[in-house]
């Protein structure tokens, strides 16, 4: 008998990572690469990560800014200039994209909260939403940031 968990014994698993599945094969025991096809959904679900993390970034730039203002009107005006650069509105705009994509993902969790938005097709099209749109709706954000008059390079 072979020691290979891939030989369909699960006794022969000493390491507790594989597990028999009712149909018989033996499969990683956390979802991988090599049990599943890549999906839209697995990527927006990575991305809501992602942006959580960003977003703590962008409230360490927040606080940043928080403490230069109380610093006084010198330190106040060294972050405005800052975060009137060019690097400033790239920063700017990266967060406005994870700020989007934050809401839009935090929106298909909502909707999939509530027991909708289950199949595939409108998992699917959540998913696209949420992974496609933020980018899109931030150029339309900045644009009417730079049409407005509101920011300028």
């Amino acid at each position: 008998m072979s020691s290979s968990p891939t030989t369909g014994d699960k006794a022969t698993d000493r390491t507790g990572r594989f597990v028999r599945q009712p149909n018989g094969r033996i499969t990683p025991l956390s979802p991988h690469l090599q049990t599943w096809r890549w999906h839209v959904t697995m990527t927006a679900s990575i991305l809501f990560r992602v942006t959580i993390g960003a977003a703590s970034v962008g409230a360490f730039f927040g606080l940043a800014w928080l403490g230069l203002a109380a610093c006084g009107p010198e330190a106040y005006d060294t972050a405005r200039g800052l975060a009137g650069s060019p690097f400033g509105l790239f920063i700017g705009f990266g967060l406005t994209v994870v700020l989007f994509s934050f809401v839009l993902n935090g929106g298909r969790h909502l909707i999939n909260d509530t027991g909708n938005g289950l199949t595939l097709k409108s998992a699917t099209l959540l998913s696209n939403i949420a992974v496609w749109a933020p980018i899109p709706l931030a150029i339309l954000f900045w644009a009417a940031l730079f049409a407005t008059g509101r920011v300028s390079l």
